[in-house]
């Protein structure tokens, strides 16, 4: 019987540990995951999380949401966060977040060798990838309508193009405050003010999504959309009559960037995918997954089509101006020229 009663006390005490043991497993599988609030767009958000889930098996959910709702949902949810990873929107949208105290610092991985323009100091937000704003004309339309090809930003006001422009609204997407923020510098801000203010006639709408115009262009219902690039190379990449212009008075780029919410719930899962998104691998899948954005690393790959980004004239806009301004200039423009359309 003592026999017996030590080999059940055994099986117990097997079964117990084999239950810890399960416990802990489980509890390390469940830590496995991230939660993301992507303003990239969504079908490029998929891509990038997919490719970064099969790498680390670290499982993403996420949720597509603009540059201004997400603000405002990450400060709604700020005693009770319900992502860990905001990744999207143009890096003057985190210094706002920095600055409102909804994010952390975090400067692992390849941070250090990152170019100063492409992170922040303090390791609050790192940028990704990067893209130039420029037009995409539909080839169709524009013979159709037998108008000229744009090739500046004061070429837009051709009344050829009236109601023909698709572009974002600022009040919803930072690729329009790009748009915005660029013109006050190349122009000043009177004068940039006024063109967005003569430009009305030819908007045929403002979309609230930043990569709406992309499809309105490709399909014809307009025959210029401006926006960031990758949309416009995915088109033509798939058969669409786009063309993409860059226009000749330069153009600013975003650098859109990844932050880590304060209060996150699964932390070192959310540093891995910051990590994993400026790694070369990372970067390489951007490229491999026919994102089409350019990378921030040195040597990544490029995507088919792509001019080299050294290339392109650029505007040099300062970030931080650029986000201690946001709310001045969108409210200037929604006085002044929205109501203009």
């Amino acid at each position: 019987m003592k026999k017996v009663g030590r080999i059940t006390l055994l099986l117990v005490v097997f079964a117990l540990a084999a239950g810890l043991v399960f416990a802990g497993g489980a509890k390390e599988q469940a830590e496995k995951k991230v939660v993301v609030y992507s303003s990239v767009d969504e079908a490029n958000a998929k891509k990038i999380l997919d490719a970064f889930s099969a790498d680390t098996g670290i499982k993403v959910s996420f949720v597509h949401i603009s540059t201004g709702p997400a603000i405002a949902r990450i400060k709604a949810e700020i005693n009770n966060p319900q992502a860990d990873v905001w990744m999207g929107a143009p890096s003057e949208n985190h210094i706002v977040a920095k600055e409102d105290g909804l994010t952390i610092p975090y400067k692992g991985g390849d941070f250090a060798s990152l170019r100063p323009g492409f992170k922040d100091p303090d390791g609050y937000w790192r940028s990704f990838y990067m893209n130039p704003m420029a037009f995409a004309v539909n080839l169709e339309v524009m013979k159709r309508l037998g108008a000229p090809k744009p090739t500046s930003w004061e070429d837009l006001l051709n009344p050829a193009y009236k109601g023909q422009i698709q572009m974002p609204t600022p009040q919803s997407a930072g690729t329009a405050y790009n748009i915005v923020a660029s013109l006050v510098v190349i122009a000043g801000e009177e004068k940039a003010y006024q063109y967005m203010k003569a430009l009305g006639p030819n908007i045929q709408t403002y979309t609230s999504s930043g990569t709406a115009p992309s499809k309105g262009v490709s399909v014809g219902q307009c025959m210029i959309g401006i926006q960031f690039t990758p949309a416009f190379f995915e088109f033509i990449d798939n058969g669409y009559p786009l063309e993409v212009v860059y226009p000749k008075e330069g153009v600013w780029f975003e650098a859109p960037a990844v932050s880590i919410l304060k209060g996150a719930k699964n932390v070192e899962s959310a540093q891995a995918l910051v990590d994993w998104l400026v790694s070369s691998k990372g970067q390489n899948a951007l490229t491999d997954a026919k994102t089409f954005f350019y990378p921030v690393v040195p040597g990544a790959k490029l995507g088919k089509g792509m001019p080299a980004f050294e290339a392109l004239k650029t505007v040099d806009v300062d970030v931080k101006w650029a986000g201690e301004n946001k709310k001045r200039l969108v409210e200037r423009w929604v006085n002044e020229v929205l109501p203009s359309k």
